[in-house]
């Protein structure tokens, strides 16, 4: 091993030199060049895309409560005066409860495809998780009706072979044939 600054050579194990006492750090050995991962290479833990159930129907919810929530409170201070005002403004906010729980109910539902597998997670407080191996998909459909094709989001069948066979609906999500094209391009790299 040589000195970086005196250039004397030293034993390999040397720590300083033996010529002028510098501190002799090892030589760099040669480093491996890596490649990024390509589309056949994602391991199976590695998320390739994640969707959950769409949200617009819970936003149209959200709007259409308010304006209950206005009409409600101008109702009850004009035509019921034993009402408090407070106690108005109070019953037109629990009209939100409502999409809030629908709100809820979607956020608890994720749809995730992995290198390999399918994952479905459900709960809050018990967490459900279905793990569906693309290699045992037989056919995958996207369905949609003629509202849900206006408003962009719909739903994706795969039929798959397992023990109980069956098939597997991933309902309401936007953008479905994206996620059913991504979906099949994975099963086919897993084919190869």
């Amino acid at each position: 091993m040589f000195c970086t600054k005196c250039g004397a050579n030293n034993l390999d194990d040397a720590v300083y030199c033996q010529k002028c006492g510098e501190l002799v750090a090892p030589e760099e050995e040669t480093r491996v060049a890596t490649r990024h991962k390509s589309d056949a290479e994602i391991s199976d833990d590695t998320p390739v895309v994640t969707v959950t159930p769409t949200l617009k129907f819970v936003k149209a919810g959200y709007v259409a409560s308010v304006i209950g929530a206005i009409i409600l409170v101008a109702l009850l201070s004009l035509f019921v005066t034993a009402v408090p005002a407070w106690v108005a403004v109070l019953l037109g906010l629990l009209l939100l409860l409502i999409p809030a729980y629908f709100h809820l109910r979607q956020k608890l539902v994720k749809y995730t495809l992995t290198g390999t597998k399918i994952e479905i997670d459900s709960g809050l407080i018990s967490r459900t998780t279905r793990n569906i191996p693309l290699t045992r998909i037989q056919d995958v459909t996207v369905s949609s009706t003629v509202a849900q094709r206006l408003l962009g989001f719909g739903s994706v069948v795969i039929d798959n072979a397992s023990e109980d066979g069956g098939k597997i609906v991933l309902q309401n999500i936007d953008s479905p044939r994206k996620f059913a094209d991504r979906l099949l391009h994975q099963i086919r790299l897993l084919e190869k």
